[in-house]
């Protein structure tokens, strides 16, 4: 799956670091596009700082939403979100599809850590997100997703639905690719071989990082990837902090 037709359009937010030639990390692009705004920010470590923020209430159900972050050789790229990203249902029903395009250069580090997803009573959500790392590339990327909010779970409401297909390469190499579908409809995704109760999972992709360090006693596990220093930790929880917990801020 390709996400090329999707980022082809003009309304995709774009963000482009560059090695700014004084050891620093300039931002030639960065355009908001529709719903999802971008802000250069400051951070304590090394590198561009970038924040996305929803300009409005979106994923509704027909949107289609696009993010493309390209990180060339040598430079940093840190990315994070103001808030939440919340799928809610739009007024003629449909899913929303939101298309995440990330590549890395030689040498070069991108930190994805954005709020959590939301998948609201009535929405569906179809994330789709494709990874290509250069030789020598850094990663890490962290992916959460939350089955309802608290107003729908007091109302005794079904969460929405979330599905979302994570694929990542390394020189021309698959490193991960795989797919999860989790609300009402997706089948099994309550069992005890899924969620299991729980009402939220998510996912921690290092490459050419330490792997992070996963405690005993919790609800999840540490996979080595076949790329460069290149491992995966998934965990499912009851809520968003618990997760938050066990895949580090």
């Amino acid at each position: 799956m390709t996400t090329g037709a999707v980022l082809a359009g003009p309304g995709v937010t774009r963000i482009t670091a560059e090695p700014d030639g004084r050891g620093g990390t300039a931002l030639p692009e960065l355009a908001g596009s529709g719903p999802i705004a971008v802000r250069r920010t400051l951070g304590a470590a090394p590198g561009a700082h970038v924040v996305l923020v929803g300009a409005m209430a979106a994923p509704l159900g027909g949107d289609r939403l696009a993010v493309r972050a390209t990180v060339r050789p040598g430079a940093a790229l840190y990315v994070t979100s103001a808030a939440a990203t919340v799928s809610l249902p739009g007024r003629e029903g449909g899913e929303a599809r939101y298309a995440v395009e990330l590549t890395v250069g030689e040498g070069a580090l991108l930190d994805w850590r954005p709020e959590p997803v939301v998948a609201a009573s009535g929405s569906h959500l179809v994330l789709t997100t494709v990874v290509e790392l250069a030789a020598g590339a850094r990663l890490r990327y962290r992916e959460e997703q939350v089955l309802g909010r608290a107003h729908d779970w007091n109302r005794g409401a079904p969460p929405g639905r979330l599905t979302s297909r994570l694929t990542v390469r390394q020189a021309g190499r698959t490193v991960l690719d795989q797919q999860t579908d989790l609300g009402p409809g997706a089948p099994g995704w309550d069992g005890p071989a899924c969620l299991g109760g729980h009402r939220t999972a998510g996912q921690l992709l290092t490459v050419g990082l330490p792997a992070p360090a996963v405690p005993e006693g919790v609800d999840a596990v540490l996979m080595v990837l076949p790329g460069e220093a290149s491992s995966l930790v998934t965990a499912v929880a009851p809520d968003a902090l618990a997760l938050r917990g066990l895949l580090g801020g």
